[in-house]
């Protein structure tokens, strides 16, 4: 095991603890109150009926786009269907979460200083933007751990009246969100759902078997670690317009759908999540926030990011969506890079 960083205390019979993995971040912490208060901001709308979108203005549509998706519509003459633009995004993000960082960073400065040293202008500019691009990364998500985040995540979730819920996943990916849901809630049952069959049988299944998800212990009250292969899941490939289920899951969930859809569209991606709810059931959508840090991530990654559209919101927005179109806001707020809101159908 490469490790890098190790913290460790004991809480609950639970050794708290965070290290770097070569590709990721553990963290079996909890946050303390000066961390919460730092990273977690909950609930700062009274009254969603009193904004309006004057108030609050409409979302930042990013507007750089990879080169892959700009090379495909060249070559094409025409956009870049929906379809194929999730399949080359699904890949390109895959990459980055398998990757050795410290390795290839390492091999990136090698590249950089070489080219230099040869005076090759144009390699050493592309040497010194992957290298520019890994630091990035490897801030975000293994320094920062603000993709995943999972102290974050089950500060959002916490507090749902549910027993052994049945959870649904809307373009589920690698399904990190509903494994966090099911080590809170335990005895969940996961279905995922993406159109892209990659996501399945590549981003799901090398999702690693060994990172642990912090959750509750049933029999003590107390914390308890769960990995992917305790939770009970099945994965279904397959365009959420055309699932056949019905009113039967406990929670719907979805992160990073909403900001890929122009607003016309948005009305039906919240009915997605409405359709499929037991009657009191909780939605509970994420969407990346809108701030000068991510402005700045989606422009200096936007060759792995950016294939297709995609807005980034303030909480504020994010939650108008929902309030307007039939949805009882019942949790808000922001963590380090994601809003996310629980509510149920009005």
């Amino acid at each position: 095991m490469n490790v890098i960083e190790l913290e460790t205390s004991v809480k609950n019979d639970v050794v708290e603890e965070t290290y770097l993995k070569p590709s990721y971040r553990v963290d079996k912490r909890q946050f303390t109150e000066k961390e919460y208060n730092k990273f977690v901001t909950l609930n700062g709308v009274r009254d969603w009926s009193t904004l309006t979108w004057k108030e609050v203005g409409k979302p930042y549509e990013v507007r750089s786009f990879s080169k892959e998706k700009k090379e495909w519509e060249s070559e094409h003459g025409s956009s870049l269907p929906v379809h194929t633009s999730w399949e080359m995004f699904n890949r390109s993000f895959h990459e980055w979460f398998v990757k050795d960082v410290p390795a290839e960073l390492n091999e990136s400065r090698s590249r950089f200083l070489s080219s230099a040293l040869k005076l090759n202008m144009k390699e050493t500019k592309s040497a010194l933007g992957d290298h520019l691009r890994l630091h990035l990364w490897n801030y975000v998500h293994r320094i920062q751990d603000g993709v995943w985040d999972p102290r974050g995540k089950r500060a959002l979730f916490s507090g749902l009246d549910v027993t052994k819920p049945k959870i649904l996943f809307l373009g589920a990916a690698e399904g990190y969100e509903a494994m966090q849901l099911a080590a809170m809630y335990p005895g969940s049952e996961i279905v995922m759902v993406d159109y892209d069959p990659f996501c399945r049988d590549t981003r799901y299944k090398d999702f690693p078997e060994t990172y642990p998800f912090l959750g509750e212990n049933p029999s003590t009250s107390s914390y308890k670690v769960y990995y992917k292969n305790d939770f009970p899941t099945s994965y279904v490939v397959e365009d959420i317009r055309n699932l056949s289920f019905g009113k039967e899951f406990d929670i719907v969930l979805s992160v990073g759908l909403l900001e890929h859809f122009p607003d016309e569209y948005k009305p039906e991606v919240v009915e997605w999540h409405r359709k499929f709810l037991k009657p009191n059931g909780y939605m509970i959508l994420t969407t990346p926030r809108a701030q000068v840090k991510s402005k700045i991530y989606y422009e200096v990654m936007a060759d792995v990011m950016n294939h297709t559209y995609r807005e980034l919101m303030t909480i504020e927005q994010m939650g108008m969506y929902l309030y307007e179109n039939g949805v009882d806001i019942l949790k808000h707020g922001f963590i380090k890079v994601h809003n996310g809101i629980i509510g149920k159908a009005r």
